[in-house]
């Protein structure tokens, strides 16, 4: 049945993605029972991201293409010409987990309590996404969870837009960890209300640009550790509790 109450905006931002873009398309077109839009952002690619991109116009309803200031610089623009009432994000290099995966996220947003809704990440193989490298099991959101260094699986998050409005989007101060500062700041909100669904939503490739060398590594630390003193949440105690939160996600 169409969930004709809710509609979802789904937001890839582009960059040299030719390698996975076509994949990452036909998910999104795959979804089945619901209301949903498809913006591509691209920051002017030059390895045939875009022919790729045209070759299925038909399922993409906003497309540009023109340099930006860099993921998060997209991401807001996405957000700027959204028109749905959720707003989500699906990286050139990811999938869904399954062709009802909007669907289930679509009839959470029913309750019109919830602000906004996650689940859990499978992190995969580049060239073969039934390898599962890591898997990130999240868990109901408690407010001190924050502080003990929590976060909801960011490609598995969906957030009525006009939550994203009242924190002004993504702060370009960040290079790596916008999304980071963002998830302490919504989740800090009062009045902000999640809802889980505990089953994998999002399979994504491995080699993110946070991973991809010790200067990233170091500079993600570096902009998490701000973050969680901007926002008020932690500190270096934060920092590590989510840090070495992550071990137990290999097994």
């Amino acid at each position: 049945m169409m969930l004709a109450e809710v509609r979802i905006s789904v937001i890839t931002a582009t960059w040299n993605s030719a390698p996975t873009i076509e994949a990452c398309i036909k998910s999104v077109a795959s979804q089945v029972g619901v209301h949903r839009e498809h913006l591509i952002i691209d920051g002017h690619s030059t390895d045939g991201t875009m022919d790729l991109v045209r070759q299925h116009a038909e399922g993409i309803d906003v497309c540009i293409s023109e340099p930006d200031r860099g993921i998060y610089d997209a991401l807001n623009k996405g957000m700027r010409l959204a028109s749905g009432d959720v707003v989500g994000f699906l990286h050139s290099d990811d999938v869904y987990a399954s062709t009802e995966t909007l669907q289930k996220i679509a009839h959470a947003f029913r309750d019109p309590g919830v602000c906004a809704v996650y689940g859990d990440l499978q992190y995969v193989d580049r060239g073969d996404l039934t390898k599962v490298v890591r898997h990130w099991k999240s868990s109901r959101f408690e407010v001190e969870n924050l502080r003990r260094g929590w976060m909801p699986p960011h490609p598995t998050l969906y957030v009525r837009r006009e939550w994203y409005e009242k924190i002004g989007g993504f702060d370009l101060k960040y290079r790596i960890a916008a999304d980071y500062f963002s998830v302490l700041s919504l989740f800090s909100l009062a009045g902000f209300q999640s809802f889980y669904i505990p089953e994998v939503l999002v399979k994504m490739r491995v080699g993110g640009v946070s991973n991809r060398s010790l200067r990233n590594l170091l500079l993600k630390s570096n902009e998490d550790l701000d973050a969680l003193r901007r926002s008020g949440v932690g500190g270096v105690r934060t920092l590590f509790l989510k840090n070495f939160s992550k071990i137990r996600q290999f097994f």
